[in-house]
């Protein structure tokens, strides 16, 4: 299994609308580590690590997001998995 990590700006409407939240539920349920927080620009950020295919899926949820949000881009960067996290966490 190919283990990856990923660095996400998710830009739109994204906060205030449950985009954290709603991240880390769709994290702990594809079984993934890092964290989300919310960025003083507006953006979300997140640091996503696992199995290449559940990241991917994130990611894909990500380009929607919760019913409230309204997603016009994301900025992505691909590194190599360090196995870093115990858990996907909100960031303060």
């Amino acid at each position: 299994m190919n283990h990856i990590r990923i660095h996400l700006i998710i830009e739109g409407r994204v906060q205030g609308v449950w985009f954290r939240e709603s991240t880390r539920r769709e994290a702990i349920s594809l079984k993934l580590t890092g964290w989300v927080r919310n960025r003083p620009d507006g953006t979300v950020e997140a640091l996503i690590e696992g199995p290449e295919h559940e990241v991917n899926r994130l990611v894909s949820w990500c380009h929607k997001g919760p019913p409230a949000a309204r997603v016009t881009g994301i900025r992505k960067d691909q590194d190599t998995w360090q196995g870093e996290f115990d858990s996907f966490d909100i960031a303060f």
